[in-house]
């Protein structure tokens, strides 16, 4: 695959997968079920988290950015995390990618990877 078809690419880079992690945490945050991760986390953390997630995103989409945060299971453990979770973030993520008109394509690229991480955060 070519550096111009790179799905970082095909997002529109990093300012477009910023701009999609902060709606889609936004989101999280907001929901009933789901907010309970983020419940008395401080700002900080919470902008620490978020760049945790843009740099992840932006090095496995294939962008030039280098990911230095852990690995999805480590990060995850003990949160308690259960398929019905899952189902409820997958949504609003897939929410997210329309708001910002993401095209059906990159969706379920996007969709894809974000699938194969899912053995290593569902408790």
């Amino acid at each position: 695959m070519s550096k111009q078809n790179t799905l970082y690419i095909r997002l529109g880079g990093y300012d477009a997968i910023s701009a999609v992690v902060n709606e889609l945490i936004s989101r999280l945050m907001q929901d009933t079920q789901l907010g309970r991760f983020w419940k008395n986390r401080g700002t900080d953390g919470i902008n620490r988290e978020k760049q945790l997630l843009i740099d992840y995103l932006c090095a496995n989409a294939g962008g030039p950015v280098l990911y230095t945060g852990r690995d999805n299971k480590t990060s995850h453990h003990g949160m308690g995390i259960t398929e019905s979770d899952w189902s409820l973030f997958i949504v609003h993520l897939q929410e997210t990618l329309c708001h910002f008109q993401v095209s059906e394509t990159e969706q379920t690229d996007v969709l894809a990877f974000i699938d194969s991480t899912r053995s290593d955060i569902i408790d």
